[in-house]
């Protein structure tokens, strides 16, 4: 059974929806930020197996992965009669890696910026002057998105794939930074949060918050 080590909805929130989504049974394992107690974060046993004491973090038997787009593509290709990954169109494989790739490092560029100078680094190593630039940078970024993807139904097209995942859940985080989206955006986010897979273990979430 895997193992998903992850914190509320951090980045690990899309880990947790892709094993909804793939139908694959896990076992979840919430770790408290900063914390070097058990579960914690900053603990022994969980730097042993992440390093950065970052989330997500997920365990198969040997394979520990510490990347969430890594950790999607695994989750994905558990279940491949579910398409939630392209494998056999060499070049709908290139488009999904290609959006998955934007929004790993243009997209989150800003929303991680703004988070880590708020309050996830240090205090001494924050520098609140950066956060007009991290705006400014997600708004270019989402400025790209919409010259590819306009909202309407998945971001390949016809299948849903781990790509709305990653792209869903990014967009999510910027709502909850309260950062400024086009409406067709949020509506696409709005759907994809909607389904089943996506919706239950959020709620469980939020019981157990």
């Amino acid at each position: 059974m895997m193992k998903l080590y992850g914190m509320g909805q951090s980045r690990s929130f899309r880990a947790l929806w892709a094993l909804e989504e793939a139908g694959i049974d896990y076992e979840y394992v919430a770790i408290e930020f900063g914390s070097s107690e058990k579960n914690g974060a900053a603990s022994n046993d969980y730097r042993a197996l992440n390093f950065e004491s970052k989330v997500p973090t997920l365990e198969d038997g040997d394979l520990v992965l510490t990347e969430s787009g890594a950790i999607l593509n695994y989750i994905g290709a558990n279940s491949p009669k579910l398409h939630l990954i392209p494998i056999d169109d060499l070049k709908r494989r290139a488009k999904y890696d290609e959006i998955c790739c934007f929004v790993l490092t243009e997209l989150e560029q800003g929303l991680w910026t703004n988070g880590k100078h708020r309050f996830a680094l240090p205090e001494p190593q924050r520098v609140p002057d950066v956060l007009p630039t991290a705006t400014w940078e997600f708004n270019k970024a989402i400025k790209t998105l919409q010259h590819t993807f306009d909202g309407e139904g998945f971001v390949l097209g016809d299948e849903f794939t781990m790509a709305d995942v990653l792209l869903a859940q990014t967009l999510a985080w910027a709502e909850r930074f309260e950062f400024d989206m086009p409406e067709e955006l949020l509506t696409y986010k709005n759907k994809m949060y909607y389904r089943s897979a996506c919706k239950n273990p959020l709620k469980k979430l939020e019981e157990n918050h």
